[in-house]
């Protein structure tokens, strides 16, 4: 499909992609694209995750993943191709209407409300989800239950300019699962992180798996990902290089070439 397509087109997905007894994706994209003038960042990349599954993104810097995640929230409008959320069309679509899809994510530089605290920051996101919080008392309440989810219990009263990385990266997520998600993008939620604060955070999308959160995981620690994947998608130059079963694709030649390298191949097959 070429051309821009109609910004937030709704309608339910075409009978023909439902068919069977599998369950409907909670999120699909067909024929993804998006164009910088000469540059084609992302290429017809054909998507399907069905709830309560995660799908990990890796590719090297510049392959199109944080592109992606904009593609799919509203944050950038397709060059090309269709975005489908629970079966609705909402290609183009700005980002609230995608966040009141059901949709959360993370970005790759925190982005708090620098003049918030911790407990409001969260707050804000409980007042005007989906399924929106009745008054500000009772969204911080519901902020304060989310921040001890996340491992930010006693941390409510506190600026974001007191936090940790490690702390603003659990406040980014935070913020997220305050909107009540049924798809969650992270983008590199590790970054920056210590081991021990990589286990923490692993440990909590662990958790989130087994709630039933369907999730897309973008991140450039690879032995991260493999551990919490049922799939993984490769991106090279913007379009897929590979995408399937963790085992399958760290092991395929093609994949070790554009990112792992021979290193990463000797060691683990030692």
């Amino acid at each position: 499909m070429n051309g821009t397509p109609p910004a937030g087109r709704t309608g339910p997905i075409p009978s023909a992609l439902t068919a069977g007894s599998a369950p409907a994706p909670v999120l699909q994209t067909t024929g993804l694209g998006r164009r910088f003038g000469g540059l084609q960042a992302v290429s017809d990349v054909d998507l399907s995750i069905p709830p309560g599954r995660t799908i990990g993104v890796i590719g090297p810097n510049g392959a199109g993943k944080s592109t992606l995640i904009n593609l799919i929230t509203g944050h950038l409008t397709p060059s090309s191709g269709r975005v489908l959320i629970n079966g609705v069309d909402l290609t183009g679509a700005r980002p609230w209407r995608v966040a009141h899809a059901g949709v959360a994510r993370t970005f790759q530089i925190v982005k708090p409300f620098r003049g918030l605290t911790v407990c409001d920051n969260v707050a804000v996101a409980a007042l005007f989800g989906p399924s929106p919080a009745r008054t500000p008392t009772a969204a911080r309440k519901e902020a304060a239950q989310v921040l001890e989810r996340v491992g930010l219990g006693g941390k409510d009263p506190l600026t974001t300019a007191e936090l940790s990385v490690a702390d603003a990266r659990r406040l980014e997520l935070a913020k997220a699962l305050a909107l009540q998600p049924k798809l969650l993008l992270l983008d590199e939620v590790l970054a920056g992180l210590r081991p021990v604060e990589i286990d923490a955070s692993l440990q909590l999308i662990d958790d989130l798996k087994k709630a039933g959160l369907t999730l897309l995981v973008v991140e450039h620690i690879v032995q991260a990902i493999t551990a919490v994947s049922d799939e993984i998608l490769v991106l090279h130059h913007g379009q897929v290089l590979m995408h399937g079963a963790p085992d399958h694709v760290l092991g395929d030649e093609r994949v070790i070439e554009a990112y792992l390298g021979r290193r990463y191949a000797k060691r683990n097959r030692t």
